[in-house]
């Protein structure tokens, strides 16, 4: 007796510790949110006390972000960007990772580092060449600015689709050769299926990234008609830099659709996390 106690009192120490960490990190990552929630719905006074209940909740901070942007407009085109580029960036990520995983060519692995290594290159270095390209282009100010440059692949998302290719066992392949299928039909109809862990992990990113971007809109577009949410918060901001409880009904506001996403692809995002490896 002694002893199953000497072993069950550690574990119990240590399902408080882990739970208690747990906690308390869920709680820094909750509380911000929790603040703006609350902070919404107070008034201008108010939303400087420490209080996180607000003694008379104010809906009407909602109405006016819509009264005070064109909301509906903005989460269209802000839906619009994303949604192109995560199609763009699932389609030639994985079927460069396909070519990188599964396709013998010379330099392959050579050529697959330098790509990679592309990861290394800070985002302020590329972003004045870009702007260059597009305005030779004649793409700024345009929807087209906002697409193009996600449209055709990351290196992340290369890697990630080549990884997991790597790891999908070769007899579906050579069962696939068998029956005749070209490397594009296996692509398509036998890897790309199994694939769909690591599909849902990269379009998740890539929308998240994409609806979260501020700089590459501020850069790009000029006229509200085409701008994002975020680029719409931000020139609410400086419009009305004194209507904080109407700038944190917007900012709740962005980030339902967000919640939104997770809600549907939660079970297939965190099996992608599992299948791939991103968790550690």
């Amino acid at each position: 007796m002694g002893i199953a106690e000497r072993v069950i009192k550690p574990s119990i120490v240590r399902a408080v510790v882990l739970y208690t960490a747990l906690t308390v990190t869920a709680w820094c990552a909750l509380f911000p949110i929790l603040w703006a929630v609350s902070g919404s719905l107070k008034d201008e006074g108010e939303v400087t006390t420490p209080t996180l209940f607000p003694s008379h909740p104010l809906w009407s901070n909602y109405r006016e972000v819509f009264a005070l942007m064109p909301f509906w407009r903005m989460l269209f085109n802000s839906v619009l960007y994303a949604g192109c580029v995560s199609v763009g960036q699932v389609f030639f990520c994985s079927l460069a990772g396909y070519a990188f995983a599964r396709l013998q060519f010379w330099g392959r692995d050579t050529l697959f580092g330098l790509y990679l290594a592309t990861l290394m290159v800070p985002l302020t270095v590329t972003v004045i060449p870009q702007f260059m390209l597009m305005r030779i282009a004649g793409l700024t100010d345009t929807p087209w600015a906002m697409i193009v440059p996600g449209l055709f692949g990351s290196a992340f998302g290369t890697y990630l689709m080549r990884q997991f290719f790597r790891a999908l066992p070769t007899e579906l392949e050579e069962a696939a050769i068998l029956d005749g299928c070209s490397p594009w039909q296996i692509y398509w109809r036998i890897l790309l299926p199994h694939a769909k862990p690591a599909v849902m992990v990269l379009a998740v990113l890539t929308w998240v990234n994409v609806w979260n971007d501020f700089l590459w809109p501020l850069l790009m577009i000029q006229r509200s008609s085409i701008a994002t949410l975020t680029l719409g918060l931000v020139r609410m901001q400086g419009e009305y830099v004194a209507r904080w409880p109407v700038l944190m009904a917007a900012s709740i506001l962005i980030l339902l659709p967000l919640l939104a996403v997770y809600v549907v692809a939660q079970r297939a995002f965190i099996r992608g996390i599992a299948v791939t490896g991103l968790g550690g």
